[in-house]
Formats: C-alpha cells, structure tokens, sequence
C-alpha cells in the first residue's frame, strides 16, 4: 500500500459523528432560537385569548379551536417533517418551517374574524410543527445519546423560558396600545434572526436517497383525526352527543384513521409512521407515555389562563405572572435531571419521578376554585411543572437511544406526533367538558339571581367578564372556578396511565456514540466512519 493511499485523510466533526463542544454549541443558537420561536407562537398568545375571544366574537368553542388548530397542525405534519429530515437537507427544512411560521404569524396579526384567525393559527402550525420535530432531530444527528442529556437541558431551559415569557411578553402586549394583534408580530424578530443564524452555524451532511412521501397517508390521518377533533367539540353545542351528526362524524373518522393503519403498514413505500418502530417495547410504552402526558399537559394548562383572567379577575399580565411558578420548576428539573442523566448514562428514574409529580400535581390542581389561595396555587403548578421538566425531554431521548440511526427522525418525530395529538385531544375535550358545564353554571346562576344577561349572546358565548356589573361578574367567576377542578381530575387518569407505561419500560444505558446507532442502520457506513475517526486520531 503506497504511503498517499495510507495517509490520513481530513475528517471533519460531521462527517465522523463527532462534534465538538464549541461547534455544537455555535449550531444550537440558531436551533434553539427556533425552538424558543415555537414555543413563543403558543405561550405568547395565551394570555391574550379571553380578549381575542370578546373582541372578535368568539364562544368557548373558539377558544378551544384557536389552540386546537395549532395544535392541530403540529400534529399531522410532525411525522411528515420527520420523514422528510430523513430524505432532504435538515438545515433547509429547519428554514422552510420558519418562513411558514412568518407567514401564519403576518394572517393571524389582521385577522379580521375568529374564522379567519383559526386559518391562520393552522399555518403557524405547519411552521411550529416543522420545527419541533427537526430541532430534535437534529439534535440526535449531532450529539451522541449520553451526551445528548446534557444539551438536551439546554433545550428544556429555552422551552422553560418561553413558557415564562411568553405569558408574561403577551400579557404586557395585550395591555399595551399594541392590543392583542402585537402578540402575532413579537415572535418574527426572533425567527429572522434564527433564519440567518442557522444558514451561518448549521452544518450537516445531506443525504441522498430516492424519496417517497406518503401523501395518501398524511391525507387520511389528517382527515381522521381532525373529523374526531371537530366532532368532540361541537358535540353537546352545536348537536347532541346522542345524534345523527355524533354518528356520522365518529364513524367518518373511524374509517379515515384504520384506512391510514392500512396505507401505512401495506402500501405506504415509505411510511410517515413506520409501524415496525412500535415492535420494541420502548418506543411503544414511550409513544403512549407521550400521548397521556399530552392529554395532561396541554389539555389543563392551556385553561389556566383563562381561568386566572375569568375566575379570579386577573389582567393578561398578571396572568402570565401566575405561570412563572410552574415554568420555574419546569426549568430547574430540565436543566437538573439532563446534566444528571449524562453524567450517569441513566434515565428511568427521573422519568418516573416525573410522572409521579404530574399525577401529584393534577390531583392537587383539581381541588381549586375561585377562592384558593394564590399561594396555593402556585404551589400546586410548581409540582406539576417539575414532574413535567423531568419527563418530557427524556420521554424523547428514551426513544432516540433505541433505534437506528436511520429511523432517528421518524422515531423522534412519532414520540412529538403522539404527544401533540394527545394535547389536541385533551384541549378539545376538556375544552368541551369546560363550555358544557360553565354554560350549566352561568344559566343556573342568572336563574338564582332572577335576571337576564346584560348582553346578547348564546349560552356558550364568553364576555369581556371584567366589564360585567358586579353581580354578573359573580355569576361568571363562580362558573369558571368551580369548572377548572374538574378539567384537572380529569386530566389526572391520563398522567397516572403515562405512568404505568413509564414504569413498565426497560431503561437501557445511553449509547455514548452515534456510531453504534449507524452499526444498526448500516454496517458499511459505520465501518467507513470508524476508520475516519481511527485515522484522524492516528
């Protein structure tokens, strides 16, 4: 062998699977300004919905819908952004989400309608959803399983701190003489500055390979789930639960779905969600931990807003001040339980920690009304925010350190699909069990008070309550708070299922190279890489 066919050759950090500290930090700014984009997009709003809802004429049930379709649309194009980052440059795709997000973000902004705002907000989910599964995706790609608990911290931190200061940016917007349009517009600097930080610092290997997008699958999920969403919504306000309409639309999304199972798992060259992934026992137990913790999650804290606005007569700011208990411990337990994980290699415990807190949480969370205590409150929301901090992140990483390199982002991506439509499930009923019995309370207590509404509107209508006289405040307050209880208790049988799953997964040391994940996903391609880290280490 001559001496130039010996010689080392120049391997760079990607090409081997290993980057360095420096170059994977100067990689996740741009990542984790976009994750701090997506996230913004959903808290940011929050606060500001009750008054999108008076404003606009809204009901109940577009308040639900303006989270939902989000949501929604997080949902379906999850898997389908995963897939693609298996085919296609992810760096590309990371920008084409953000370029959507702007687009949604600039329609939602002059939304003229609470029609048109709901189109919109699907828009920004496409964008959103594009850029929740791709940041962890890329993640994977870059940083090895042991060492990925470490960074990921660093992602829950950026979520913790979006989830704090959206509330809060939000409430302060919507007080301002920006209104609640401004909300729209504040995540856009943001996502310009990711665009152009991500095609600076963001490096990776694109790989070429025949591509197959399964179009009739995604259509049929998409159609499926959405027919059950709407179905669950409208039932018991715009139709009986008992119906003709009930029937057509949970047979209509019955059929949809189980003819998406057939497409992906008989005709689908290349399945959106590959269903040979749910033959090892981790990923299924971790889908539907994911799933449940979803139903949890978004399903109750999406309300808690509403209720400190409604209930208790907070303004948008002050709110979004109430969130900092939960998000505190949200951040801390990240931050903690990743650097944690990647210094011991194990994972289990902190995941059933977690879920225990969430049951505690929720459980203690469905005690309130309109008269506990602030203090209390917050408490409660602190529990719950560090159980969630320690279970959502490694519910992913689980996953990721037990499949093939090849699979990382349909795996990664099915983990985030599932957790998503466990939240659009759980905001949508829960949203419906919340306008039903707050529409019982309301039309019970102006019966007791022997008076009519001071304004015109159907039962499932929510006013501005702030400009009620006092004795309608009272009827409304006492709706909400007694209401949000119950959103809690049931939300609590979910989190206590995710812990079953949680408890039942065999936890496996982290890998700590990718290598080993490349042996699963091709032996060739992880011989060449061995020897290109061989040779330039020689």
């Amino acid at each position: 062998m001559s001496q130039a066919s010996s010689a080392p050759l120049p391997v760079s950090a990607e090409e081997s699977g290993e980057m360095t500290h420096r170059q994977i930090m100067e990689a996740l700014s741009g990542l984790l300004l976009a994750m701090f984009v997506a996230m913004l997009s959903s808290t940011v709003v929050t606060n500001a919905l009750p008054r999108i809802v008076s404003d606009l004429h809204g009901s109940q049930t577009g308040y639900t819908w303006v989270v939902v379709a989000t949501m929604l649309a997080m949902t379906v194009t999850t898997p389908i952004w995963g897939k693609l980052s298996d085919l296609f440059s992810k760096k590309l795709l990371v920008q084409l989400a953000l370029l959507i997000y702007i687009g949604g973000s600039m329609i939602a902004a002059f939304a003229p309608s609470m029609e048109v705002l709901i189109g919109a907000r699907v828009v920004q989910g496409l964008g959103v959803g594009g850029l929740t599964a791709l940041v962890q995706v890329v993640i994977a790609t870059m940083i090895s399983p042991r060492e990925r608990g470490r960074y990921s911290g660093y992602l829950g931190a950026v979520f913790a701190l979006a989830t704090v200061s959206g509330p809060l940016i939000g409430g302060v917007i919507v007080d301002s003489p920006l209104g609640w349009r401004g909300c729209f517009f504040v995540g856009l600097p943001f996502a310009v500055v990711a665009f152009f930080l991500l095609q600076k610092t963001l490096h990776l290997p694109v790989v070429k390979r025949p591509v197959h997008i399964d179009y009739l699958g995604a259509t049929l999920l998409v159609g499926g789930v959405s027919t059950l969403l709407v179905w669950v919504s409208l039932a018991g306000n715009q139709f009986a639960w008992k119906s003709a309409e009930t029937a057509a639309l949970v047979l209509l999304g019955a059929v949809l779905i189980a003819a998406a199972v057939y497409v992906e798992a008989k005709v689908a060259v290349e399945p959106i969600i590959p269903l040979r992934l749910f033959k090892d026992r981790t990923t299924t137990l971790a889908t539907i931990a994911s799933a449940m913790v979803g139903v949890a999650m978004f399903g109750s804290t999406v309300y808690l807003s509403q209720y400190f606005q409604t209930a208790r007569g907070m303004s948008p700011t002050e709110a979004g001040l109430m969130s900092i208990a939960m998000v505190g411990g949200l951040f801390v337990s990240s931050l903690v339980t990743g650097r944690i994980i990647s210094e011991s290699g194990r994972w289990k415990r902190f995941l059933v920690g977690g879920m225990v807190l969430v049951v505690i949480g929720l459980g203690l969370l469905g005690t309130i009304d309109e008269t506990t205590s602030l203090t209390v409150i917050g408490l409660f929301m602190a529990i719950l925010g560090v159980g969630l901090g320690a279970t959502m992140q490694n519910l992913v990483l689980s996953v990721q350190n037990n499949v093939a390199m090849s699979d990382m982002g349909a795996a990664s991506s099915v983990v985030a699909f599932f957790r998503t439509l466990g939240g659009s499930i759980g905001v949508s009923v829960l949203g419906a069990l919340l306008s039903h019995q707050v529409a019982t309370q309301v039309t019970d207590g102006y019966t007791a008070a022997q008076r009519p509404p001071t304004f015109s509107a159907d039962s499932h209508a929510v006013p501005d309550v702030e400009s009620l006289p006092g004795w309608e405040q009272a009827i409304w307050e006492h709706a909400f708070g007694s209401s949000f209880g119950h959103i809690f208790l049931v939300a609590t049988p979910f989190a206590i299922v995710a812990l079953i799953c949680v408890a039942l997964i065999r936890e496996v040391p982290l890998r700590t190279s990718n290598l080993e994940a490349h042996v699963e996903a091709s032996p060739e391609v992880a011989a060449e890489l061995h020897h290109a880290v061989s040779r330039s280490e020689a």
